[in-house]
């Protein structure tokens, strides 16, 4: 006899898959290229299922399960807020989800947002009624970014006693809006960010740095609200959900100085940084330091989305369509090329063994892989790197397929959301005279893709909760 929790389980899976039948949409542009060659019936199972996890974790839908308006009545979850006793209701953000949050809630509100500002990707611009929609530069910030950043600091600061703010920071934000505290300049923190994204420094490392020297991040920008209260509505793109490094600029941060300075230094990175960081951080000025509390300021944080419901929707759609499955891990990162190789390792043990799971079967993994560049790099990114690590270790292995993306739809700083491997990528890469391994060495992982016709694009998805790879084995 099944428990009450399964048989809720049981109806929890047909319902969202009954949703995301209805309304089904393909994020994958060049999926008839994909299928054209290679193993196409793997190929095929492991879309289906990339594609139906995008859709589980789309931020437009998850606020308007959210939040709701009646009469005087704002609800955020469990959040009640009389909005009679509210002067204005503002909404500032940045980031790669930032966009769909933000007309979710401009439609929930209606005529009760007074005014907004949020800054997206290059490529992502839109046109709200009463927010306005600034591009800016990731992963390198640029002026653009610099400008919305000022400009979102402006409205902020309008804020009175009696004030709304929402906040919709998602991932992306610290390089989206660059705002360097006096002594810094732009052209600096550009240098030390990319110093950081080659080193193969992980984003809480990185953002150790970026957040102390930064006149917003860090819980600095929500110190220049004087309002009643302030709203986040995010998506966690960091593994294990850390508030202060999905959020960072309004909430409490919990990294320091020394975290920063070791940060560089672990790196190698101390003497390459610009003079004027170093120096900053040298100083370690406890007035200086990022607030570790907002007194006298309400707050709450809700957690839209991350890639535990990407991977849980991976799954459902898997079992449906008759795969055995296994959720490997959602925190996996360290080095893309390591982790494809391992990736397949596990894939040769199923394929062999049938452990940890019997095959046909679907195995599932999420998390932030990482690339250290050294020299001068080609163009590419970790799922790109991920996907072919991966194939040059799959010899001997028969029908076998993966899919590994960024679910951004943006694999580092490439238009490209990340790559497909099977176990004819090596015969088809030798008869195109294409060396995989030394275009892994030169990171130059999109053009070996393209060759194969293996690089997928979607184009900006309005989702981004980190990286998503999904392995047919014995279909």
């Amino acid at each position: 006899m099944r428990s009450n929790e399964t048989l809720k389980d049981q109806n929890c899976v047909e319902r969202l898959s009954g949703a995301l039948r209805r309304t089904y949409q393909m994020f994958v542009k060049n999926r008839r290229e994909l299928l054209a060659h290679g193993n196409r019936k793997g190929r095929r199972l492991a879309l289906d299922i990339i594609e139906h996890a995008l859709k589980a974790v789309d931020p437009y839908t998850a606020v308007k399960r959210l939040v709701r308006v009646t009469y005087d009545e704002l609800s955020v979850g469990r959040l009640k807020i009389d909005l009679s006793q509210v002067g204005n209701v503002y909404a500032v953000g940045a980031g790669k989800a930032t966009l769909p949050i933000a007309r979710a809630l401009e439609e929930i509100l209606e005529g009760r947002l007074t005014k907004g500002v949020i800054i997206v990707k290059h490529g992502q611009k839109a046109s709200l009624k009463r927010v306005q929609v600034i591009e800016g530069g990731h992963p390198i910030p640029d002026t653009s970014g610099l400008r919305g950043a000022r400009k979102l600091l402006k409205l902020v600061k309008t804020g009175e006693r009696d004030d709304l703010l929402f906040s919709l920071m998602t991932g992306g934000c610290s390089a989206l809006m660059p705002l360097p505290i006096d002594g810094i300049t732009l052209p600096d923190k550009r240098r030390v960010t990319e110093l950081l994204l080659r080193s193969g420094a992980n984003i809480r490392e990185i953002n150790a740095v970026r957040k102390h020297i930064s006149a917003v991040k860090g819980g600095r920008l929500a110190k220049h609200f004087r309002g009643k209260m302030l709203v986040n509505l995010t998506v966690s793109d960091v593994i294990g959900d850390p508030l202060d490094y999905i959020t960072g600029p309004t909430v409490p941060d919990t990294s320091t100085f020394e975290d920063a300075i070791s940060s560089l230094r672990r790196h190698g990175l101390w003497d390459k940084a610009p003079v004027s960081i170093t120096k900053h951080l040298g100083r370690s000025d406890p007035k200086a330091e990022s607030p570790k509390s907002f007194r006298g300021l309400k707050y709450r944080t809700f957690v839209l989305t991350n890639n535990i419901e990407a991977c849980r929707a991976a799954e459902m759609r898997a079992r449906e369509l008759g795969l055995n499955t296994e959720i490997i891990s959602t925190m996996i990162d360290g080095e893309s090329v390591e982790m494809g190789i391992v990736m397949a390792g596990i894939a040769k043990e199923i394929s062999k063994y049938n452990n940890p799971v019997e095959k046909p079967c679907a195995v599932i993994s999420s998390g932030e892989t990482t690339v250290t560049i050294y020299g001068k790099p080609g163009k590419g990114g970790p799922n790109q790197e991920f996907a072919l690590g991966f194939a040059s270790k799959l010899a001997g292995i028969e029908n076998t397929a993966l899919v590994a993306i960024g679910t951004d739809g943006t694999d580092g700083p490439t238009g490209i959301a990340g790559g497909v491997a099977d176990d004819q990528t090596l015969q088809r890469a030798a008869e195109l005279d294409l060396d995989l391994l030394q275009n892994l060495r030169n990171h130059n992982s999109s053009q070996a893709l393209k060759r194969l016709r293996d690089a997928v694009i979607t184009g900006h998805t309005g989702t981004n909760v980190m990286d998503l790879r999904v392995v047919i084995i014995g279909a």
